[in-house]
């Protein structure tokens, strides 16, 4: 891939926009498993808080995506590849800013009715989740 091809595919990941109406591939690899980004992106949104016992796991999940982009962003700017090794490397990266930005608008819980109303079932699965991506 030549220089400008290079360039164009940095500014697209580095773009604040980067992720809105993105296609954003199926799966990514975190840490050497493949992580259905899909279904990652709606047990986030599901969750309506951070329970006090998933923090850390939160912040293990964050450090091992921000970790990957940013190796996968080393790669970009200096292995040689074709364009569309690096466009496919380009959608993983931007993929994992969605995760990240789904993580990162995850809140506290509060106190009181919706601590109530979350279900142990859907706490236990988000666990589960977080789990198998943190590795």
């Amino acid at each position: 891939m030549d220089e400008s091809k290079r360039e164009r595919l940095l500014k697209r990941i580095n773009r604040q926009s980067s992720t809105i109406g993105a296609k954003t591939p199926d799966t990514i690899t975190v840490n050497g498993e493949e992580l259905d980004l899909q279904e990652f992106l709606i047990e986030t949104r599901r969750v309506e808080g951070i329970p006090e016992d998933a923090k850390e796991l939160v912040l293990e999940t964050k450090r091992a995506l921000k970790a990957e982009r940013k190796e996968l962003v080393g790669r970009l700017e200096t292995e040689e590849m074709s364009y569309e090794e690096g466009k496919e490397l380009a959608d993983t990266i931007v993929g994992i800013d969605r995760a990240l930005n789904a993580l990162d608008s995850l809140r506290g819980r509060r106190y009181g009715e919706r601590s109530r109303a979350v279900n142990v079932n859907d706490h236990k699965q988000w666990l589960d989740f977080l789990e198998s991506v943190s590795g």
